[in-house]
């Protein structure tokens, strides 16, 4: 007996069919005759089986009636069979022909492992006994049988086994290999199994589209070699042994736009991201060129290098024009990912397209960043949320098996497949081999085809190599020798499919004509794209010249009238008689439904829903999103209420918001995955295309944005000054010190005070009611559009000295610096304590006890950019002011005291003296113990009215 039947008896030996388990396969074979698709997959392919095998009277019936068949089950279990129970003569075949189902799973499951993928063609084919037929017990006597194959897509309900076997290697084993199995749903299982065995998965191009596909190679290369050539040692990042790429990039943009999509965002890294630019989005070589020179105009404050640069263009497809975006992306692999798909979703509201028919996100990626790089499970994790959805995104995986840093790949990844991670949402993968040309164009065709029917992720993962350096000054040979070897003797995609051409008849020169055609194009700097529509303009184009150029001491009108606050907080208010709140939340809105009459003071919650009902009631449509964010971290908004008598999850929701006129803007709100890193990465994309949209993140705690913090730092804080790009995102981050700990008391204050420069972004900390109001709508009413980073608080969203009356928000605006409250004698005021947040009403309540009225306390509520002016005004009221105190809750190494000081100084007169009081230097944020939490505010409190110690200084 061989050692594959061997495998074959064990697998018998442990089946699933023992005499324990009959009653359960009994009533599983039921639910099978009622409904197949009630039970899993591997049984309802096996009862599907037993329909083909012969009943013991010899018809070909499929439909058996129950009591034989649980007979026979039962029989089977008692004599620890695997088989059905037929006639001696024919079990043996009924055998067979379970086998052969068996066979054909295998295929399916596991064929793609014999594909032929690598064109370096460096590892030998591994021993996957189940795909070989001795493993089921066949033999050569067996290749002419005949077999039921009704339930394949190889066009015959019969085939011998020879010609089963033939089939089922073409299509899975070919230069295309197909992962789909593991999905759950049955109906996406079957349209891949009759899309790939139904053409075999083979290509079939006519000879024009064969030549266009070696066109775009022949770009592809073209524009590698010249440069090459031209700029030498120049970074570039090429794409030269992954060339196919430009092909696929090619048949998505044109098979889309005859599929009805107007827009494909691209995001995508370095390699071949300026062959991107050229040959797919059209940009011209000469501009490329000027790049390279020197000579391109360099009118932003700080710029980037070239192959991080975004571009955009209308190109022509069977379908109409379609409009390309390639997002900025920076060093940071991945990142740009989330940011992608939250343009994507800005440009899907915009146009009502809730499926994503006319907007498809194209995500490109390296192999070992997809498999190394968090943030791809993060967006992934996105994909099928209500809020996050995109329709779909095709990935493209520029495999070339080398990733950057492994030179043994055992320690590329612990995964079989550099795309193993979108299993997790159940996405389909087809691997091929760059060097087949052709079979990457299809493999790109049906992923999109997919994409459009489902609307789900899907992935394209081109198998080839990196024929030079990771950058162009690299020499990979000194640590990967074997395959440099290899890639040395190779001939290029290019060359082998002109020559496959060329046998087939297409022109022995065609490869080189070409060649030199291209070569001359980039010598004009001509485009290498056509056509590309210069002067085109969508109906859905935003038109970003209102935001550009604007200051932020610009006015704008927040304060709303009375009428309108009345009206706006009645609807907001107001619960429908068929909604039963929670007695809490009733009590809530019963609250602000005194405060919307004036009965009680704002507090921080209602002024903050009326920031948000005056905008979306003024046409700014607005969006929220974070962790619990419906309800509030802190259970302060409830800007969704949940009816307590509800039956069903999906129902029984109220949103007060969505409810404030019939023609109102959009309120969205949305309980987030438990994600910063992603979400944040998609909402910034959001707000990047949507400037008329009050786009919000809120942080659980403001400690956690530092999971987002590459976001915070590439796109938020660098992103107008490296690329030009305007963004009026808005980070709402807890922050406080009430004795939390480390991690729940600091949204880093300090690490947004280091990144502003550039007047790049305004970081606030408001401390009432109304100034959450205003400065809210000031982000949308003004049209200046810069990151909003607002420090909001925790304690002072119930605290009532933090609540304001409605005449501040039918009134005045956000005040950068707020004024002394407190009518104090001002030729009497010594000192002037500077805070931010709401140490400023501890120390409100400490001067009271002191009897201090020799000294003034000044909010600053905003940080950056900073208020000279006002608070210079303030300053002067006070003449014969000696001492300058900075107090905050933070460690002196952290909060604003480092970044503020030189600020006050400037504003300071002469004689004057700055002084600090906080906590002291700490590589924590904050303590963990209670008490001494408690010690240290009491001190820093104290030390504002105390004697001025440590640095100090003088003006």
């Amino acid at each position: 007996m061989s050692e594959t039947t061997s495998l074959y008896d064990a697998y018998q030996g442990n089946t699933y069919l023992f005499g324990g388990n009959a009653p359960y396969v009994e009533e599983m074979y039921e639910n099978y005759l009622e409904n197949p698709g009630s039970v899993p997959d591997n049984w309802r392919e096996y009862f599907d089986a037993l329909q083909h095998v012969p009943a013991t009277d010899g018809s070909d019936a499929r439909d058996v009636p129950h009591l034989p068949v649980v007979n026979a089950f039962a029989e089977r279990a008692k004599q620890g069979q695997t088989k059905v129970v037929v006639a001696s003569a024919d079990s043996e075949l009924g055998r067979k022909r379970t086998a052969v189902q068996q066979l054909i799973a295998a295929y399916r499951n596991v064929g793609v492992r014999w594909a032929d993928l690598d064109p370096l063609k460096r590892t030998e084919r591994e021993n996957i006994p189940e795909l070989e037929l001795p493993f089921y017990g066949f033999t050569d006597a067996d290749q002419e049988t005949v077999f039921n194959t009704s339930n394949t897509f190889f066009g015959k309900d019969t085939m011998p086994l020879r010609e089963l076997m033939n089939a089922l290697k073409e299509t899975y084993c070919g230069t295309i290999g197909a992962e789909y199995m593991y999905t759950t749903d049955h109906v996406q299982k079957r349209w891949w199994q009759q899309k790939l065995e139904g053409i075999r998965t083979k290509p079939s191009f006519n000879n024009d589209q064969k030549k266009h596909i070696l066109d775009r190679l022949t770009a592809a290369e073209g524009l590698e070699r010249f440069l090459h050539t031209k700029y030498v040692g120049q970074k570039r990042f090429s794409l030269e042994g992954g060339e196919s790429f430009i092909a696929s990039m090619d048949a998505l943009i044109q098979e889309a736009g005859a599929k009805g999509v107007q827009e494909i965002v691209i995001g995508m890294a370095h390699r071949g991201r300026l062959n991107v630019l050229v040959n797919s989005l059209g940009k011209l070589p000469a501009d490329l060129f000027a790049e390279f020179d020197h000579t391109a105009p360099e009118d932003l404050p700080s710029g980037d290098v070239k192959y991080h640069q975004g571009f955009s263009s209308d190109v022509n497809t069977p379908g109409g024009p379609v409009h390309l975006s390639l997002a900025f992306n920076p060093s940071h692999l991945e990142i740009v990912n989330p940011v992608v798909e939250g343009s994507v979703r800005a440009r899907m509201d915009r146009r009502g397209d809730p499926q994503g028919k006319q907007v498809l996100p194209v995500l490109v990626h390296g192999d070992a960043a997809f498999a190394g790089q968090g943030v791809i499970m993060e967006t992934l994790a996105l994909a099928e949320t209500r809020g996050y959805h995109t329709g779909g995104t095709v990935h493209i995986v520029i495999n070339n098996q080398i990733g950057f840093t492994t030179s043994d790949p055992r320690d590329s990844r612990s995964t079989l497949y550099c795309t193993d991670v979108v299993k997790m949402i159940e996405s389909p993968v087809l691997h091929v081999n760059g060097d087949d040309p052709e079979a990457v164009v299809l493999a790109t065709q049906l992923a999109l085809e997919f994409r459009m029917e489902f609307q789900k992720d899907v992935v394209v993962d081109i198998i080839c190599f990196r024929k030079l350096g990771h950058n162009e000054q690299d020499t990979p040979s000194l640590t990967q020798p074997l395959m440099y070897k290899k890639i040395a003797a190779h001939p290029g995609t290019r060359k082998l499919y002109a020559d496959k051409l060329a046998t087939q008849g297409l022109g022995e020169t065609l490869g080189d004509d070409m060649f030199k055609a291209f070569r001359a194009a980039m010598e004009a700097g001509k485009h290498t794209v056509d056509p590309v529509l210069t002067n085109f303009k969508g109906k859905y184009a935003v038109d970003w010249s209102p935001y550009l150029g604007k200051k932020w001491t610009d006015a704008g009108d927040t304060a709303i009238p009375m009428s309108e606050w009345k009206r706006l907080a009645e609807r907001v208010t107001t619960i429908p008689e068929s909604v039963t709140p929670h007695q809490l939340v009733k009590k809530v809105y019963d609250d602000r439904a005194a405060m919307g009459r004036g009965e009680i003071n704002v507090d921080w919650g209602m002024g903050e829903t009326m920031a948000y009902a005056s905008l979306v009631a003024s046409g700014y449509p607005v969006r929220l999103s974070g962790e619990d964010c419906g309800r509030g971290t802190f259970t302060h908004r409830h800007s969704v209420i949940h009816d307590q008598k509800r039956e069903k999850f999906d129902e029984g929701t109220y949103t007060p918001l969505q409810n404030i006129a019939e023609n109102q803007a959009p309120f969205v709100v949305i309980d987030s995955i438990l994600s910063e890193e992603a979400v944040l990465g998609f909402e910034y994309g959001y707000a990047s295309n949507d400037p008329n949209t009050l786009v919000i993140w809120e942080a659980q705690f403001g400690d956690f944005a530092n999971g987002a913090q590459v976001v915070i730092d590439q796109f938020i804080a660098s992103g107008e000054v490296k690329w030009g790009r305007v963004n009026g995102l808005t980070l709402m981050l807890p922050h406080g010190y009430e004795g939390q700990g480390p991690e729940h008391s600091s949204a880093r204050l300090e690490r947004f005070m280091q990144l502003s420069a550039d007047t790049n972004m305004q970081v606030v900390q408001p401390t009432t009611a109304s100034q959450i109001f205003h400065v809210l709508r000031r982000q949308m009413v003004r049209n200046l559009r810069k990151p909003l980073i607002i420090m909001t608080p925790k304690s002072l969203l119930r605290n009532k000295d933090a609540t304001s009356p409605i005449s501040e928000f039918t009134e005045g605006g956000f005040r950068t610096v707020i004024a002394e409250s407190k009518e104090l004698k001002a030729d009497k005021v010594k000192r002037v304590i500077a805070c931010s947040g709401k140490v400023y009403y501890d120390l409100a309540k400490k001067r009271e006890e002191k009897g201090a009225d020799d000294t003034v306390i000044l909010r600053v509520e905003q940080l950056y950019p900073f208020p000279h002016k006002a608070f210079a005004t303030e300053l002067k009221k006070y003449p014969n002011v000696t001492d300058i105190v900075w107090c905050q809750d933070e460690p002196q190494n952290q909060g604003a005291w480092f970044f503020v000081q030189h600020y006050i100084h400037e504003n300071m007169a002469d004689g004057q003296k700055l002084g600090y009081s906080g906590r002291a230097a700490s590589a924590s944020p904050a303590v963990g113990y209670s008490h001494l939490h408690q010690e240290q505010q009491k001190a820093l409190v104290e030390g504002a009215f105390g004697k001025l110690k440590g640095f100090v200084l003088s003006k």
